[in-house]
C-alpha cells in the first residue's frame, strides 16, 4: 500500500441494542486512542440529530474528550453540518477546542440536512447558503471578519469540505480541501460521474492561502477479517440497519449478527442489503488491500477515511489494527 497516502479513521458513535447512548460515546473516545497507539493519521467524528443508531450529536463536545484522551493524532469533524449552526459559534467552538489540542483540530464542514422533518424543524433549518456561511466561518478564523474571534486559535484551524454535487464546485471556488465518499467513489457501481466531478474540482480550483492545490480524501465503510466468511458477518449489522432506514425511514441501533441472519427480509429490504454491502470494502487483508489500492489510484486521494463499523467491538478494533497494518503503520 501507498504509505504516502494518509490513513484516518471516521467514528460515528453508532449505538448498538442492548447499551445506552453513553456507551456509544466513550466507545468513540476509546477507538482515538486506539487509533493513535495503530499510527493513524487522524481520527473524525460526525453530527446526526435525532437518529436512534447514532449518539454523535455535537461534534465539538465529543472532539474535547477525544483530544484528552490523545496526545499527538489530528483529530476533526467530518463533519458539522453547516446550515445548522451560525458560523460564528462553530468557529468559536473549534477555536475554543484548539486551546486543549493546539495544532492537531481539523474543521470538516458539511451541508446535510436533518435526517427527519421534525428534525429540520428543531434545528431551525433554513435555505442558507452555504458558500456565504463557509467564507464567513473561514473570515473569522483567519481574523479577516469585522469582529474578533476570541478565543483566538491556538495555531491554524485548517477546513475542509464533505463535498458532493455542487459542495465540490464551492470548494474549488474557496480553494478547499474535500472529503467524498458514497456514489462519488463508484464502489459497488459506475466509477465515471464521480470521477468526473473530481476531474472537474481539480480542474476548477482556485488556490487559497490553506490550499495551494487541489487535495481529495476519499471515506468508505473498509472492514477486515480472516476469511471473506468472517467479513461479511463484520458488514452485516450496518448494511442491515441501512436496509431497515430504507424501509421504515428510521435508521436503528447495530444488532448482533445473528439477529441480522434471522430476521425478515422483504423483497425490498434484501435488496436494500445487498446494496449497502456492496459499497463497503470488506474482506480478507490481501483482498481489502487490492481493492483500496484501487480506488486510491483511480481517485488520486490523499487521504483514505475509513467509516467502518459494527456490532462487535472487539472484532471492530482488530480490523482497525489489521488496516494500520496493510498501511505500514508501526504498532
Amino acid at each position: 500500500m501507498d504509505n504516502g497516502v494518509r490513513l484516518s479513521l471516521l467514528d460515528r458513535s453508532r449505538t448498538r441494542v442492548g447499551e445506552a447512548d453513553s456507551e456509544a460515546l466513550r466507545g468513540t473516545v476509546a477507538r482515538a486512542a486506539r487509533a493513535e497507539r495503530l499510527g493513524y493519521d487522524r481520527f473524525w467524528v460526525a453530527e446526526h440529530h435525532g437518529v436512534p443508531g447514532v449518539a454523535g450529536a455535537a461534534p465539538a463536545v465529543l472532539l474535547a474528550a477525544v483530544a484528552g484522551a490523545t496526545a499527538a493524532i489530528r483529530i476533526g469533524s467530518a463533519g458539522v453540518m453547516l446550515p445548522h449552526h451560525q458560523p460564528l459559534v462553530v468557529a468559536e467552538q473549534f477555536a475554543t477546542l484548539s486551546a486543549f489540542a493546539a495544532g492537531r483540530v481539523d474543521l470538516g464542514l458539511g451541508r446535510s440536512p436533518g435526517f427527519t422533518g421534525p428534525v429540520r424543524r428543531a434545528l431551525r433549518q433554513t435555505d442558507g447558503d452555504f458558500a456565504a456561511d463557509l467564507a464567513e466561518l473561514r473570515r473569522f478564523l483567519t481574523a479577516t471578519a469585522e469582529i474578533s474571534l476570541h478565543p483566538q486559535p491556538q495555531g491554524a484551524l485548517p477546513l475542509y469540505v464533505l463535498a458532493t454535487g455542487s459542495g465540490l464546485s464551492i470548494a474549488a471556488e474557496l480553494g478547499l480541501p474535500v472529503i467524498v465518499g458514497g456514489p462519488l467513489l463508484g464502489v459497488g457501481g459506475d466509477p465515471s460521474p464521480g470521477l468526473a466531478a473530481l476531474a472537474e474540482y481539480r480542474r476548477a480550483f482556485r488556490p487559497s492561502p490553506q490550499q495551494s492545490q487541489p487535495w481529495v480524501a476519499v471515506s468508505l465503510d473498509v472492514l477486515i477479517a480472516d476469511t471473506a466468511a468472517e467479513a461479511a458477518d463484520l458488514l452485516l449489522p450496518e448494511a442491515w440497519a441501512m436496509a431497515q432506514s430504507r424501509a421504515t425511514g428510521i435508521f436503528p441501533p447495530l444488532e448482533p449478527v445473528e439477529a441480522g441472519r434471522s430476521a425478515h427480509r422483504t423483497a425490498r429490504q434484501q435488496q436494500h442489503l445487498e446494496q449497502a454491502a456492496a459499497r463497503v470494502i470488506a474482506g480478507p487483508p490481501a483482498q481489502v488491500e487490492r481493492e483500496l489500492a484501487e480506488l486510491l489510484d483511480r481517485t488520486g486521494a490523499a487521504e483514505l477515511v475509513a467509516a467502518g463499523s459494527t456490532f462487535d467491538r472487539a472484532a471492530l478494533a482488530t480490523s482497525d489494527a489489521e488496516l494500520a497494518a496493510l498501511f505500514g503503520r508501526p504498532h
